[in-house]
C-alpha cells in the first residue's frame, strides 16, 4: 500500500502546463511545507514536499491554489529518478496527488498566509457589523415591542 496524507502550506504558486495533442491534459506542480510536530535544536521546523497533480486536480490547482494557502493532499509517493545531461543519476521523490482539499476557510487563509496578500480588487468587502447580541448569541429585543412582532 502506498498512501500519503499531508497537510501544509503551498510554498509557491503552482506551475501549470498542458500536454500537446488533441486532448491536452493539465499538469500542476507545487510544493508543500509541512510543519514538524517535534523539533530538535538545529533541525528544520518544516519538511518540503514536491507534489504533482494531473487532469481535473491540475485544473483545480490552477484555478484555486496560490502561495500560502493551507491544503490537505492525499496521494502516493513516487520515485522520479533520471539521468541528467552530465550522465549522473538524479534521485528524487514526489507526491502524485489523487485528492486535495482546503484545510481552512478563505478568511482564515488570508489572515494566516503571511506575506501573501490577494490583489486589492480580489479582496472581499468587509462583513457588515453584527447586530447587538447577548452572551447566548441571540439578538437582544427591547421590551415593549411584542405587538410589533409578527409571531405573537
Amino acid at each position: 500500500m502506498n498512501t500519503v496524507i499531508l497537510m501544509g502550506r503551498l510554498t509557491r504558486d503552482p506551475e501549470i502546463r498542458y500536454t500537446a495533442g488533441d486532448n491536452p491534459t493539465g499538469i500542476a506542480s507545487f510544493s508543500l511545507a509541512v510543519d514538524r510536530r517535534f523539533r530538535r535544536d538545529g533541525q528544520p521546523e518544516a519538511d518540503f514536499f514536491n507534489c504533482v497533480a494531473f487532469g481535473r486536480q491540475a485544473e483545480f490547482a490552477e484555478k484555486y491554489l496560490h502561495k500560502g494557502i493551507k491544503m490537505v493532499v492525499q496521494g502516493r509517493l513516487q520515485n522520479d529518478n533520471y539521468q541528467n545531461k552530465e550522465g549522473q543519476m538524479v534521485y528524487r521523490n514526489q507526491i502524485v496527488v489523487e485528492n486535495m482539499e482546503f484545510a481552512e476557510s478563505k478568511a482564515v487563509s488570508q489572515q494566516n498566509a503571511g506575506a501573501y496578500r490577494a490583489p486589492a480588487a480580489a479582496q472581499e468587502a468587509p462583513a457588515p457589523a453584527a447586530p447587538n447580541t447577548g452572551a447566548d448569541g441571540f439578538m437582544n429585543i427591547p421590551d415593549g415591542i411584542s405587538e410589533e412582532l409578527p409571531f405573537n
